[in-house]
C-alpha cells in the first residue's frame, strides 16, 4: 500500500523542515497546509521539498484544517502529524514495513515522546502518550473539537511500537505564546457541553493534577522541566475553569 501524510501548520519554520526530513523515503504522499496568516518562513520552506503537495489556505479550525488537507491525499492509509514532530528512524522502519502488511485495525496509535524545555518528559503521565495517528480514511473522521481534535472512529486501536518525537515547547515564551488560545478554546468546549462551573474546579482540580504529574507519575525524574510542566499543567486547568466561570457570568 502507499502511505499520505498531513500536516497543517502555522509559524512553524523551526519545526517544519525537520517535520518532512523524517518522512522522506518512507511516506509516500506528503500533504502540507500552511494557515495563510503565517507571518514567518513556514510555506518558503515547505516549497523548498519538491516532493511535498503544499497548499496555503483560509483556517478553518484544527478539525476543518485537517479536513481540508485529507481532501489533498490521494491515499486511503494517511499518517497524521503535526509541524513540530518528527518520525524517529525506528517507527520510520515500523511504517515501512506496515505498506507491506495487511492492516487488522483501521486506527493505530503511536507512542508520542515529548520534549519540553530541552528535556525528553519520560514520566509524569507524559509517555508513552499514546496518539492515534495512522488510519484509513474511508473508515475515519475527525473530531468536531475546537481544541484536542481525535479521531472518530468504532472498533479496536491498534499499536505501533516506535515513538514519534514531540518537540513541544522549546522555551517558557513559546509555552506561553500558546496558553491564552488553548486555554479559552479548551473552556468554550466545557461549555458548549453544558458543563457548569464548581469552586471545586478552582480549588481542587489544580492541586489534584500536580500531585499527579509530580508524584504519583514521578514527574520528580524528570528534572526541573518535571516540576516546571507539573505546575504548569495545574495553572492550565485553574486558567481553564476560571474562563468558563468567566463566560458564565458574561451571559
Amino acid at each position: 500500500m502507499k502511505l499520505s501524510s498531513i500536516i497543517i501548520a502555522k509559524n512553524e519554520e523551526k519545526n517544519i523542515g525537520r517535520c518532512i526530513k523524517s518522512q522522506l523515503g518512507c511516506v509516500d504522499e506528503i500533504v502540507v497546509v500552511v494557515d495563510e496568516k503565517s507571518s514567518d518562513r513556514t510555506a518558503e520552506i515547505v516549497q523548498t521539498f519538491p516532493e511535498v503537495k503544499h497548499s496555503v489556505s483560509k483556517w478553518q479550525g484544527y478539525s476543518g484544517t485537517k479536513n481540508f488537507a485529507l481532501q489533498l491525499t490521494t491515499n486511503d492509509w494517511v499518517l497524521w502529524i503535526d509541524a513540530d514532530e518528527a518520525l524517529t528512524p525506528e517507527l520510520k522502519n515500523e511504517l515501512q514495513q506496515f505498506k507491506y502488511s495487511q492492516p487488522v485495525f483501521n486506527v493505530y496509535s503511536i507512542p508520542r515522546i515529548a520534549n519540553f524545555l530541552g528535556r525528553w518528559i519520560k514520566h509524569s503521565g507524559w509517555y508513552p502518550g499514546r496518539v492515534a495517528r495512522l488510519f484509513n480514511q474511508t473508515k475515519v473522521r475527525f473530531s468536531e473539537s475546537a481544541v484536542h481534535e481525535h479521531l472518530v472512529h468504532s472498533g479496536v486501536t491498534g499499536e505501533l511500537l516506535n515513538d514519534i518525537e514531540h518537540y513541544t515547547d522549546p522555551s517558557i515564551f513559546h509555552y506561553f505564546e500558546k496558553y491564552n488560545r488553548y486555554t479559552s478554546l479548551a473552556a468554550e468546549e466545557i461549555h458548549k457541553k453544558k458543563k457548569r462551573f464548581r469552586l471545586t474546579d478552582l480549588l481542587i482540580r489544580p492541586c489534584f493534577l500536580f500531585i499527579k504529574m509530580f508524584f504519583i507519575k514521578r514527574g520528580f525524574l524528570d528534572g526541573i522541566q518535571g516540576f516546571i510542566l507539573a505546575v504548569f499543567s495545574a495553572a492550565y486547568v485553574f486558567t481553564k475553569y476560571a474562563k468558563l466561570w468567566e463566560i458564565e457570568k458574561d451571559e
